[in-house]
């Protein structure tokens, strides 16, 4: 096979580049100045297509690749220049050609109309669509993957110059605004005329250039001008057999837009494993909310009682049933004012089979050591079913005043059983559900009073309310001797308990910005601001005796009922200059904090004052190629999950409790970032290297006995901080006009510590012997991927993935190869299949394991049919199980997972396009 792959590629090189010559040449103004970013096409006047393009270098200077002995119009533009168009000829060897423009506006007497593939135009890089499709593509996700400088990992999210795109809009209205996934899953590639990169963006006008947004980017899509004022997408339809049951799906899409309002509507069900949206998207969908107080030197972060509910690592499992809909709105009551918002639901049920290994190797204090391994099969069922509600007002009467208003509403409902049968324990079931609800609201307003003033305002409220239930039956509980007032009911009784738990937050973050204008390269940014949460947690267990009666457990050491009040007011200020190509952005913040947590029938208040500087800096070596250094000292605060005491069960072998006396701990965090975007040869090259130093970090105090742990919350001494050193980078480049090739590496080092207890005894296990544990890691991984992009030739996408995870007591590598092949042919046919290989294997050999997928679809549809049938395989060679290793920081434990996944099947599925 890899023969028959490498002939291939070498057949389609050499078919692209036979006969070609290099073209080259300057473009310069009439003094003889080079003008860069000026856009270069070649037109084959026999076939009318467009063969080459280029944009120029700082030099003015650019390169085509063009058939020998070929007529071509030369046509070049630049804003604010006359349009250079002229016949030239090639002949058989390099040719080299001076242009030189002409100021004024563009002549209008252009005979040939050609769109540029890539032309930017400031900030902003604007993609033709149709410059990069080969007729395979039927979503946005397919064609951004053909794009320069454009990734799309396999989350869907949108990657541009290596930072994640964090919105996506179409005609300039926002698609589902906090998640990227859904644009690229769902928007028709058919629809798309052009796709537009929009870089330093700041969807707010007045803070404009007075905010650091080199990091920031968002997506725009173009639409065709039929799929405007109309009614546009599809209706899918397919039904197909599997290995063990009946497949289907129905997918229907529908899109409408015009410039007073748009419409979307996204609706699918099926069991073949098509998720829209996973339980992870869900938790982590943000709804565009930023974080305002990144400025502000405090960290105050409200954690999640999801119980660990599972869920998917991807879209594969043993079985998975999905229902999704989802509707999208924007409309304009006036040029002013934009109202807009969307409705998400979203249902699984789903089946996971999971057979985990675990090893563990413990050096005792007296230089013995013991390995604890542990096999276990869990076998989970799990129901979800999740709401998301957005509405967003947003006011606009002059440049000089916008007003935001934001509301985001999140309700769930999720229940999971699982059935655990253990090497070392005996056999456990467990049940969880929860319901949680959320509403985040956002409230914006920003005035520019004169050139010179600019003042913003920003709220942001946060209630939610969880209620996480857990139950385990276990032949013994562990834990039963810590837990007072718990029966033990003797041998060949199981232990039934029971723990609820009820958590509600309101958080209040406040911020006052000014910004005074020195001069028009300079600013001083006094900022005002006050975070206030307000936290409630209570927490009770209780045991079902054999005879069905229910014991409550009243003592203090397994009842909650705390509340906790932290309030951070701070005063910053930042001077923000430009001075060359330097941009220098330093500042500190002066902040008030003060705690305040109720239980156990007593107060614990905390109250201090700190200073916390941050420095940004900017180089802006050339129009595309900057390097940025951010510094920043950050006090971190935990919230009331760490703080209550009394005992919460995180799984059936895991008991947790809390410390009332915890202290903040510190964070210093050094950050490089280098970027380059050479649209000469459509080079793309970003690194970026992180360092992360935390002191006084809240740790576990871990008692592990066997595959059990009992840990607490405590402040680890200064002398042993936490280290992160994370180190990335990216090579990426399109040439030739057919091809796309990428290179990228990424290192992670980590070291933390934890306070590891060693049982000497069945006592208090606060009376034990402790010791300082520290773990390291290394995780590696390094990335390859070619690809082909012909309008008539089949196309193929080549990648390698190589990972090492070294945790220093063991070394887990995966190797992972990637084949994907695309061919458009008969002028209606399209193939589409893709196989990836994995290989997953430890340093002793102990671990050694080989999987595969490969998956194919066969369309067809005829030009200017609305009808498309399409015959998809998917798990073709029907793989049983995918494979997976992890590493925990506490106890040094290594994982490898194997989760059962779904059999083979094939769909066949007929679509109508609108």
């Amino acid at each position: 096979m890899k023969k028959i792959f490498f002939i291939l590629i070498m057949a389609l090189t050499s078919s692209a580049f036979s006969q070609n010559i290099r073209f080259e040449g300057t473009v310069k103004d009439t003094t003889g100045v080079g003008l860069e970013m000026a856009n270069i096409m070649a037109v084959n006047q026999q076939t009318k297509a467009m063969d080459a393009y280029a944009i120029t270098n700082e030099a003015g200077k650019f390169i085509l690749t063009l058939k020998s002995n070929t007529t071509y119009t030369l046509k070049v533009s630049y804003i604010g220049f006359q349009t250079f168009e002229k016949s030239v000829t090639t002949g058989t060897t390099t040719m080299n050609y001076p242009v030189v423009l002409k100021e004024g506006t563009q002549l209008n007497e252009v005979e040939i109309v050609q769109e540029m593939p890539v032309s930017v135009s400031g900030d902003t890089i604007i993609y033709n669509s149709d410059s990069f499709t080969n007729g395979t593509e039927r979503k946005l996700e397919d064609v951004l993957k053909k794009l320069p400088g454009v990734e799309v990992n396999k989350d869907g999210e949108i990657e541009v110059e290596g930072k994640k795109v964090q919105k996506v809009m179409v005609e300039g209205k926002d698609f589902f605004d906090g998640d990227t996934k859904l644009a690229t899953k769902n928007i028709p590639a058919d629809a798309l005329d052009k796709i537009q990169v929009l870089r330093n963006y700041n969807e707010v006008s007045n803070l404009k250039g007075l905010e650091n947004n080199e990091e920031s980017i968002a997506l725009n899509i173009k639409l065709k001008e039929g799929k405007k004022n109309f009614w546009f997408g599809d209706m899918t339809a397919g039904i197909g057999v599997g290995m063990d049951d009946a497949r289907y799906i129905v997918n229907p899409k529908l899109f409408y837009y015009n410039p007073k309002y748009s419409l979307n509507v996204i609706g699918n069900v099926n069991n073949i494993g098509e998720l829209p949206l996973t339980a992870q998207d869900y938790f982590k969908f943000t709804g565009g909310f930023k974080n305002m107080m990144r400025k502000g030197g405090s960290s105050f972060n409200v954690v999640s009682n999801d119980l660990g509910i599972m869920g998917l690592r991807n879209n594969q499992a043993a079985n998975i049933e999905s229902t999704f809909g989802a509707a999208n709105f924007s409309f304009n009551p006036s040029k002013a004012w934009t109202l807009s918002g969307f409705g998400i639901l979203l249902g699984n049920k789903t089946e996971i089979e999971n057979r985990t290994v675990s090893n563990r190797v413990d050096n005792l204090p007296d230089g013995t050591s013991q390995t604890i391994t542990e096999t276990r099969e869990d076998f989970t069922r799990q129901k979800s079913n999740q709401v998301l509600f957005k509405l967003s007002s947003s006011y606009v009467p002059s440049e000089k005043k916008h007003f935001d208003y934001d509301a985001l509403i999140k309700i769930s409902d999720q229940k999971e059983n699982t059935s655990v049968f253990s090497s070392l324990l005996s056999d456990i079931y467990t049940a969880k559900k929860q319901n949680p609800f959320s509403i985040n609201q956002n409230l914006n307003y920003y005035y520019t009073l004169s050139d010179k003033h600019v003042f913003g305002f920003e709220m942001q409220h946060l209630y939610q309310n969880e209620d996480p239930f857990y139950n385990a039956n276990l032949e013994t509980l562990p834990f039963a001797p810590l837990l007072t007032g718990y029966i033990n009911e003797g041998a060949g009784v199981r232990d039934d308990v029971t723990q609820k738990r009820f958590v509600q937050t309101n958080k209040v973050d406040t911020k006052f910005d000014y910004y005074y204008m020195l001069t028009p390269k300079s600013n001083i940014n006094l900022t005002l601001g006050n975070t206030y949460s307000y936290q409630n947690f209570d927490s009770s267990i209780f045991q079902i005796l054999n005879n069905g009666t229910q014991n409550n457990l009243t003592d203090a050491s397994t009842v909650n009922n705390v509340n906790y009040a932290f309030n951070d007011v701070f005063l910053g200020l930042h001077y923000k200059f430009m001075t060359g190509k330097f941009t220098f952005n330093p500042g500190f913040s002066v902040h008030q904090f003060n705690t305040n947590d109720q239980q156990l029938g007593t107060s614990n208040k905390q109250s201090f004052n700190r200073i916390l500087p941050d420095v940004y800096a900017l180089w802006q070596i050339k129009k595309s190629e900057t390097l940025t250094y951010n510094y920043s000292l950050t006090n971190n605060f935990t919230d009331i999950n760490k703080l209550a005491q009394g005992y919460v069960f995180s799984n059936y072998n895991s008991l947790f409790s809390g410390n009332r006396f915890l202290e903040n701990s510190t964070s210093q965090v050094h950050s490089l970032r280098y970027f380059k975007y050479n649209m000469f040869n459509f080079e793309n090259i970003f690194a970026n290297i992180s360092y992360t130093r935390q002191l006084e970090g809240i740790k576990n105090r871990a008692l592990l006995v066997g595959v059990n742990q009992i840990s607490s919350a405590v402040n680890i001494n200064s002398s042993f901080p936490d280290e992160t050193l994370l180190a990335a980078g990216n090579y990426g480049r399109s040439f030739a006009k057919y091809y796309k090739a990428n290179a990228r590496v990424g290192v992670n080092w980590s070291k933390f510590n934890n306070i590891r207890v060693f049982p000497d005894s069945d006592s208090d296990p606060n009376n034990n012997p402790t010791k300082i544990q520290t773990t390291e890691s290394v995780s590696q991984s390094y990335g390859l991927s070619f690809s082909t992009n012909y309008k008539t030739l089949p196309n193929l996408t080549l990648g390698y993935n190589f990972t090492v995870n070294d945790n220093f007591s063991d070394v887990i590598y995966v190797d992972s190869p990637t084949v994907t092949l695309e061919y458009f042919f008969l002028d209606a046919f399209s193939f589409v299949s893709e196989y990836s290989y994995y290989h997953n294997r430890n340093k002793s050999n102990t671990i050694d394991s080989e999987y595969d997928f490969l998956t194919a679809s066969l369309m067809y549809q005829k030009k200017d049919s609305k009808w498309e049938w399409k015959l998809s395989g998917t798990n073709l060679l029907d793989t049983k199980s995918l494979d997976t290793n992890s590493f925990s920081q506490l106890g040094g434990t290594s994982t490898f997972s194997s989760y059962r996944v779904q059999p083979r099947f094939v769909i066949v599925s007929l679509k109508y396009r609108l």
